[in-house]
């Protein structure tokens, strides 16, 4: 059985992995000019709980798991952080030639050496495509729904099998409310990263109110009813959706490129972060 729970206490350094989900896309702002993100927010609760935490952050917009274990597990696996939040394949998932059999053994090897090289490791499980309010599923949308059930199968798996936190919001149907998404439904907003950073200190351990924004479960509670918009709307929305967003994804794609190809991580080494007064 997977471990749920585990002493905060003894989670005295974090380092976390991934693509644009990790960085903390579209969040607020953080001192140092860049998204804050689930992870951040997480760091800062680890350190107001045990009063300081050393934290790195390798996760780059656009990775793909091969690209994930090939530039971020070694560092990780250098620098032994008590905890390895481990988040990759999303990307993968949503390419439409992708060999999942691959992608879901792949995972499963890198969370084992993760594991075994001493580090406990969080995983999540995928949110999948947001929907519109009064949406029951997106429209066009069944294809990657059924692909993101099968990784989420996977993660469940492999977080049993090693022993591995586990934050599941893929069991959260509130949190696929568009209204928690930034406007190019790929990535949060940050009442989404907020509802994320709850969800990932819940399943290590941390369960202070004050620490999450909210008292236990609060992350999966829907927000009040919207005003369903007409057919019309929602077209005209796509339709911008598609032009603004979806149009320069696909031609990154033609083109071989990703947004995160210039970057470098916004915390490349540990360092240590000391809970406000």
């Amino acid at each position: 059985m997977a471990l749920r729970t585990i002493d905060p206490a003894s989670l005295d350094s974090f380092v976390a992995l991934g693509d644009s989900f990790t960085e903390g896309l579209h969040d607020e702002i953080g001192p140092d000019g860049r998204h804050r993100g689930w992870a951040d927010r997480v760091a800062d609760g680890l350190a107001t709980a045990n009063g300081r935490v050393r934290y790195a952050n390798l996760a780059i917009r656009g990775r793909l798991l091969d690209q994930v274990v090939a530039e971020q597990v070694p560092v990780a696996l250098a620098l032994k952080p008590a905890l390895v939040a481990f988040n990759a394949g999303g990307n993968d998932t949503l390419r439409p030639r992708a060999d999942l059999g691959r992608v879901f053994a792949t995972f499963e090897e890198n969370v084992a050496r993760l594991r075994e090289n001493g580090s406990q490791v969080l995983l999540f499980t995928s949110l999948g495509p947001p929907r519109a309010p009064g949406d029951r599923v997106a429209r066009g949308t069944s294809g990657l729904i059924s692909k993101f059930t099968a990784f989420n199968t996977c993660v469940r798996r492999v977080a049993d099998r090693y022993e591995c936190a586990l934050a599941d919001i893929g069991t959260a149907p509130a949190l696929l409310d568009r209204r928690f998404w930034h406007e190019d439904r790929l990535h949060l907003a940050p009442e989404g990263h907020a509802r994320v950073a709850a969800a990932a200190m819940e399943s290590l351990g941390l369960g202070d109110p004050a620490l999450l924004a909210g008292e236990t479960g609060w992350w999966r509670a829907s927000l009040p009813e919207k005003v369903v918009t007409g057919r019309v709307a929602d077209i005209a929305s796509d339709l911008r959706w598609a032009r603004t967003f979806l149009a320069p994804w696909i031609g990154r794609r033609l083109r071989g490129v990703s947004s995160g190809d210039a970057l470098l991580p916004k915390r490349a080494d540990l360092v240590e972060i000391v809970a406000a007064p």
